[in-house]
């Protein structure tokens, strides 16, 4: 009689039948261990051991059309928990007990040691050293899994995948090497101080991966996991989430597309070759409009925050379009929180033009509603590594009307990440231009004399770059498409600064950004 053991030394490969043969992570535990019980149910009947294999894989081909006749259409949530015990073995000693506790187990590890590790690995961008420290296994033993679970997922995924070429392997091109996203958020909302904006909850690398596949087509999550490199049952906890935060948008027929913009090469390539063109004949003229402006408001005794006249160039020329009326700007409906916002991507393998002009408003003015601090990023995307809000905006004010502030802790800091500075004698000063309420409408008088000759033709040039711009976005983003086309109006100024600094007439900045508190009340 054969030794029923035998079963254990194929418990794997039976499992790896069983994931190319299901759709999820429980229809494989749970295929799998059907498959091996009623082969040791049966095993007692076989007497010829060299007949064993082919003997099994028809046990597990019969198994497997009656299971998929039972499972139908239904298929099973993403589960960790070891899989109950099966009525389908009734009789059975001591000794099948045991043996099929021990397959039942081995079965619920085979389908979580290499899981996690390559999740953990490829998708959440750890090294082995910090999967053992987190796993709390030898790197020996991370360092092996991952091989061999890289193995198994190629022999999983071959079935699935288009006859290799020559010299080629069956895995897709794409498997186990993820695209890369910097996924963040634009509008506005009350976020809780000390908790990740929004982004961060959809940003592990998965699900990146996930949100980039769906973009341009609508995908189920078996197209996803042929795309991505992983078996589906990888991928449906991600897809839960990403519906939930309002990432993906599910269609008919269990497909997915992404709810939101990513930028890639296209865009970048569009504004290389149409921005720098469609300004030119208007640029001279721009800059000597905003060197005017720039001229009139240095010589007023506002407080500049000790930046030389170059540096409040750039203030001047991004705030005078800033405070103007932009085209129509879709308003954004609420999030799943409350809040009205959505997401943006960028491809982070992928250059940069030099174009678009962000602003950040600290809408709160303070506690006190007094000041109000803006700030604009008008040079490669980089910004100020932390903006002030509220107390800050306290101790500005302070110091910008009384000379001190009580609050020497907060000065402190705010010293350590450049808002202000202490003389030898010990005295505070702000690092940031700031405008009273009458020279903020002086200003706003003086940009209407130097800029107003020149809105109607910068406008209509606005509105030719913006309506390229937004043919490249998928039609469903429409919305998203008019506000980022809707920037250029104070966007194209980046292309200004970087013609000007280009032909002598400006010097670059020593900051890639610029700063102003303005007085409300």
């Amino acid at each position: 009689m054969m030794d029923p053991k035998i079963l254990e030394a194929y418990a794997e490969r039976v499992y790896g039948y069983a994931v190319n043969r299901t759709y999820s992570r429980d229809e494989a535990d749970e295929l799998s261990q059907e498959i091996l019980l009623t082969a040791l149910q049966k095993l007692p009947k076989l007497r010829e051991e060299d007949k064993f294999e082919p003997w099994l894989w028809g046990v597990a081909n019969n198994v497997t059309k009656v299971f998929r006749r039972r499972m139908g259409k239904q298929r099973a949530m993403y589960s960790y928990d070891i899989p109950e015990d099966l009525s389908i073995f009734d009789e059975y000693t001591a000794e099948t007990e045991e043996l099929y506790d021990r397959l039942r187990t081995q079965i619920s590890m085979l389908s979580a040691i290499y899981r996690d590790i390559i999740i953990l690995y490829y998708y959440d961008g750890l090294s082995t050293k910090q999967i053992s420290e987190k796993l709390n296994i030898p790197e020996g033993t991370v360092t092996w899994r991952l091989s061999a679970g890289r193995s198994k997922l190629k022999q999983e995924l071959e079935p699935y995948q288009a006859p290799p070429e020559k010299g080629n392997s069956n895995m897709n091109e794409s498997a186990l090497r993820p695209v890369q996203l910097s996924i963040g958020i634009y509008g506005s909302g009350d976020f809780d101080a000390g908790k990740p904006f929004p982004g961060t909850y959809i940003n592990d690398a998965l699900s990146q991966n996930i949100c980039y596949h769906c973009y341009e087509e609508a995908r189920t999550v078996e197209d996803l996991a042929k795309l991505i490199g992983v078996p589906a049952y990888y991928i449906e906890d991600r897809i839960g989430n990403l519906t939930y935060r309002n990432a993906l948008i599910e269609q008919p027929k269990g497909k997915y597309l992404t709810d939101f913009v990513i930028f890639s090469k296209k865009h970048h390539e569009y504004l290389i070759q149409n921005a720098m063109s469609a300004i030119a004949p208007i640029a001279d003229r721009m800059i000597a409009a905003f060197k005017n402006l720039t001229a009139e408001i240095y010589s007023t005794d506002h407080y500049k925050g000790g930046k030389s006249e170059n540096e409040l160039f750039y203030l001047y020329s991004v705030l005078a379009l800033a405070l103007r009326d932009h085209p129509m700007y879709p308003e954004i409906p609420p999030n799943y929180d409350g809040n009205c916002w959505r997401y943006s991507a960028n491809e982070t393998d992928i250059s940069r033009i030099n174009l678009g002009i962000s602003q950040n408003i600290s809408g709160n003015r303070g506690s006190r509603g007094t000041f109000e601090y803006r700030e604009f990023t008008y040079n490669k995307y980089k910004y100020h590594p932390i903006l002030i809000y509220d107390k800050q905006i306290n101790v500005c004010e302070d110091i910008l009307t009384k000379g001190d502030t009580d609050d020497q802790y907060l000065a402190a800091k705010m010293i350590e990440e450049g808002y202000l500075s202490r003389s030898e004698d010990g005295r505070l000063s702000v690092n940031i231009p700031a405008f009273t309420k009458e020279q903020m409408t002086a200003f706003v008088k003086a940009a209407e004399k130097h800029i107003d000759p020149l809105m109607a033709e910068y406008t209509a040039i606005v509105e030719r770059v913006s309506e390229g711009y937004q043919a490249l976005f998928p039609k469903r983003l429409s919305d998203d498409a008019k506000r980022f086309g809707s920037n250029f109006f104070h966007g194209l100024l980046a292309v200004l600064f970087s013609y000007a600094e280009e032909s002598g007439q400006l010097s670059p900045p020593e900051t890639p950004y610029c700063e102003i508190l303005i007085q409300h009340k």
